[in-house]
C-alpha cells in the first residue's frame, strides 16, 4: 500500500454529503483528503440502533461514495474500533489532521469522542472539530440563542472543492449489510430510499407542490405522511444541511411574499420554519446535558414509577396490541414505515407513560430503534417531555379515543393497519368494545384495552402533579428552565395556546427524530 503523505483524514459520522461540508471544504484546502467512515459494530448493537435504520445509512454512503468519486476520491469504508481505525490509518499514511463535525449523538458516541481525542492528543494529531448546526457547543447561555441560529444559517452554503487528490493505493473497503453487521433482522418494508438524491427529491417536492396544506394536515398520521416534509431522516444522517433546507425555505417564503400569497402556502412555510429552529432547539438540550438520555431532567420523578416495566404492557403497546385501536394503528404504521407524524409520536409516548404507567426508558429504546429519523438529542427530549418528567412542560395526558376521532373519524387509518377490526361498524371503530357483537372480535381476534384508559389517566394525573406541588419542586424547575427552557425573545411557537390546553386535548412539539415533520 503507498505511503501518503500530508493526508487531511475527514471523518464523516452524521454529515453523509458533499454539498455544505464545511469539514470536507477546509480540509481539502490543507492537502489531500482521506474521507473515512467507520462502521462501528457496537454503536449499531446499542438499544436505540436498529437494522432499518443502518438500512438507511448504508443507501446514504452509496450516494456519498458516488459523489465523492466525481470529485476524484472515493470514500473509504472501515469496520471496526474507531480508535482502532484511526490509528492504523496513521501508521499507514502521514496523517496531518483528522477532521470532522460536531456531534450530539448518544451516550455511546459521547464517550467514542472522548476516547478519539484522548488518542490523538497521545499521538500529537491535530483533531478539528467544525460546526455544522444551530447547536452551540459548551454553551454559556440560552439568551441570544435564536438569533445566533439564524445568523448561522444565514451564512453562504460551504462550496464543494473542485476536485480531490486520489489516494492510489488505498482499499476502498465494502459496505456491510445488515446481516454482515450482526444487526438484528429488522424488515421495514415501507421505509424511505437513503441518499441525497432521495433527500433532494423530499426536499423539492414538499416546497413545490405537498406542502401547501402542511400546518393543516400535520397532525394526522395517513394525510401527514403525504403533507409533511419527510426530510427529517435526511437531516438525522446529513444528506442535507439544516443550512441549505433553512436558505431553501427563506427562498419559497420570499417567492409567496412577492407573489402575494395568502393561501395556505403561507401559514404552512411559518410553521415549518418555526420547526427548524425547534429542532436544534431540542439538540441543544442534550448537547447542555448529556445525562437525561438516561436519568429524569427533574430528579422528583426518580421514584415516580417503577424503574423495571410491566412487560405484559409494555409487549402490548410495542406490537400495537393495547386494545385501543387508534393507538395500535399508530404504533403498526411506524413499525411498517419507520416514521410517524409528530402528534402521534407524542401520543404514543404519553399512553406508554401515563395510561400503561410505564419508565419512560424502555418505551423511549423502542420508539428510537423504530424511527429512521432518531436524532438523540430530540429524541430523548422529547420522550422525557411526554413522560412529564421535564418538571417545565405542562403534563400532557392524550384522550387516545379521542385523538382518533380528531384525527381519524371515517376510521380508515384504524382499519389499514388493523385489519381485524374491518368488520367493525363505523360508530364503534374507535371503541369496538361499546358494539353489541364486540364478542366476535374481542379476545378472539383482536385484544380487549389492557386498561381503562379513563381511569388509568385520572390515577396518573393525580400522581404526576401530586409530585410538583412543593417549594423544592419549583426550585429546582425554576433552574431546568434557566439552563433549557426557551427565551421569549428567541424561538417562536406559532400556534401555540396563549394558555395551557386542557390536559385530554395538548398540542405537543414535534417528537421526531429529525424534528420538523410536523
Amino acid at each position: 500500500m503507498a505511503f501518503h503523505q500530508n493526508v487531511q483524514l475527514v471523518w464523516y459520522k452524521r454529515d453523509l454529503r458533499v454539498v455544505d461540508h464545511e469539514v470536507l471544504a477546509k480540509a481539502a484546502r490543507h492537502g489531500a483528503v482521506l474521507p473515512l467512515f467507520i462502521v462501528e459494530p457496537e454503536l449499531w448493537q446499542q438499544p436505540d440502533m436498529s437494522g432499518r435504520q443502518w438500512a438507511f445509512v448504508a443507501e446514504c454512503l452509496q450516494g456519498l461514495r458516488r459523489d465523492l468519486a466525481a470529485l476524484g476520491q472515493p470514500l473509504i469504508v472501515r469496520i471496526g474500533d474507531a480508535v482502532e481505525v484511526l490509528h492504523d490509518l496513521c501508521d499507514a499514511n502521514d496523517i496531518s489532521a483528522v477532521w470532522s463535525h460536531e456531534e450530539t449523538g448518544n451516550a455511546w458516541t459521547y464517550a467514542r469522542d472522548r476516547r478519539v481525542a484522548a488518542w490523538a492528543q497521545s499521538r500529537s494529531i491535530r483533531r478539528i472539530e467544525l460546526r455544522q448546526s444551530g447547536v452551540v457547543r459548551r454553551l454559556r447561555t440560552r439568551n441570544g440563542w435564536a438569533k445566533n441560529w439564524d445568523s448561522f444559517m444565514a451564512m453562504p452554503i460551504a462550496q464543494v472543492p473542485q476536485a480531490l487528490t486520489p489516494l492510489n493505493g488505498i482499499d476502498l473497503g465494502s459496505i456491510p449489510s445488515v446481516n454482515e453487521l450482526g444487526i438484528k433482522s429488522d424488515h421495514c418494508p415501507q421505509r424511505q430510499d437513503g441518499g441525497r438524491s432521495a433527500g433532494l427529491a423530499c426536499l423539492e417536492s414538499f416546497l413545490q407542490k405537498r406542502g401547501a396544506p402542511y400546518r393543516r394536515a400535520m397532525s394526522s398520521p395517513a394525510v401527514g405522511a403525504l403533507h409533511c416534509s419527510r426530510i427529517s431522516p435526511h437531516l438525522a444522517w446529513g444528506t442535507l444541511s439544516m443550512r441549505e433546507v433553512a436558505q431553501a425555505t427563506w427562498v419559497k417564503r420570499r417567492e409567496l411574499k412577492e407573489q402575494g400569497e395568502q393561501g395556505p402556502w403561507k401559514g404552512s412555510m411559518t410553521s415549518f420554519e418555526g420547526r427548524l429552529h425547534w429542532r436544534d432547539h431540542f439538540i441543544q438540550k442534550l448537547e447542555d446535558e448529556p445525562s437525561l438520555e438516561f436519568r429524569n431532567l427533574h430528579r422528583a420523578y426518580d421514584h415516580l414509577r417503577p424503574r423495571e416495566p410491566d412487560q405484559v404492557r409494555l409487549a402490548a403497546w410495542v406490537n400495537g396490541e393495547t386494545g385501543l385501536p387508534f393507538v395500535d394503528a399508530c404504533m403498526r404504521a411506524l413499525n411498517k414505515t419507520g416514521w410517524m407524524n409528530f402528534r402521534m409520536r407524542a401520543m404514543l409516548m404519553a399512553v406508554a407513560s401515563y395510561h400503561l404507567w410505564l419508565d419512560w426508558r424502555q418505551p423511549g429504546e423502542h420508539l428510537a430503534r423504530m424511527f429512521i429519523d432518531y436524532e438523540p438529542g430530540i429524541h430523548w427530549s422529547q420522550v422525557q417531555m411526554q413522560s412529564g418528567t421535564t418538571g417545565i412542560n405542562t403534563v400532557r395526558i392524550y384522550n387516545p379515543i379521542k385523538q382518533g376521532l380528531d384525527q381519524d373519524p371515517d376510521g380508515c387509518f384504524i382499519r389499514t393497519w388493523v385489519p381485524e377490526l374491518a368488520m367493525i361498524p363505523d360508530p364503534f371503530v374507535h371503541e369496538p368494545w361499546n358494539w353489541d357483537g364486540a364478542g366476535e372480535i374481542l379476545d378472539r381476534v383482536y385484544p380487549r384495552p389492557v386498561v381503562d384508559h379513563l381511569q388509568a389517566a385520572k390515577d396518573a394525573r393525580q400522581k404526576v402533579w401530586g409530585v410538583r406541588n412543593n417549594a423544592d419542586f419549583r426550585r429546582q424547575a425554576q433552574a431546568i428552565q434557566h439552563k433549557h427552557g426557551s427565551r421569549k425573545s428567541g424561538i417562536k411557537m406559532r400556534g401555540q395556546a396563549s394558555k395551557p390546553l386542557s390536559e385530554t386535548n395538548q398540542l405537543s412539539l414535534p417528537l421526531s427524530n429529525g424534528g420538523i415533520d410536523g
